[in-house]
C-alpha cells in the first residue's frame, strides 16, 4: 500500500521558517523523483521544488529560489522542504509527489499539509 505522509505544516509569522517532511512507503522510493507542490485557496496547484532520484538535480519555482531547499534521504525514504524567509503568499496546502523516473505516468500524492504565513 503506497503512502506519502506529509508533516510540519503550521502557522508561522512572515520571515519565519518551517521544515516540511514527507515519509514514503509501499514503493521503491529511490526510483522516484520527488516533488513538493502547493495549492493556495482559489488557485491552481503549482510545482514548488523537485529533486531527482539521487539528489543530483534540483529545480525550484522562481518564487521560492534562494528561500526553499528540497532534500531527500533514500535510506529513510523521506523528502524534506526547508522553507526560510516565508511570505504571506507562501500560504497554501503543500503536497508531496512521487513520480517514477522511468515511467512518469506512475505517480503518487500525499494528503497535504497546511502552511499559513500570517502575523
Amino acid at each position: 500500500q503506497v503512502q506519502l505522509v506529509e508533516s510540519g505544516g503550521a502557522l508561522v509569522q512572515p520571515g519565519g521558517s518551517l521544515r516540511l517532511s514527507c515519509a514514503a512507503s509501499g514503493f521503491t522510493f529511490s526510483s522516484y523523483a520527488m516533488s513538493w507542490y502547493r495549492q493556495a485557496s482559489g488557485k491552481q496547484r503549482e510545482l514548488v521544488a523537485r529533486i531527482s532520484t539521487t539528489s543530483g538535480d534540483t529545480n525550484y519555482a522562481d518564487s521560492v529560489k534562494g528561500r526553499f531547499t528540497i532534500s531527500r534521504d533514500n535510506a529513510k525514504n523521506t523528502v524534506s522542504l526547508q522553507m526560510n524567509s516565508l511570505k504571506p503568499e507562501d500560504s497554501a496546502v503543500y503536497y508531496c509527489n512521487a513520480r517514477n523516473a522511468r515511467y512518469p505516468y506512475q505517480q503518487y500524492w500525499g494528503q497535504g499539509t497546511q502552511v499559513t504565513v500570517s502575523s
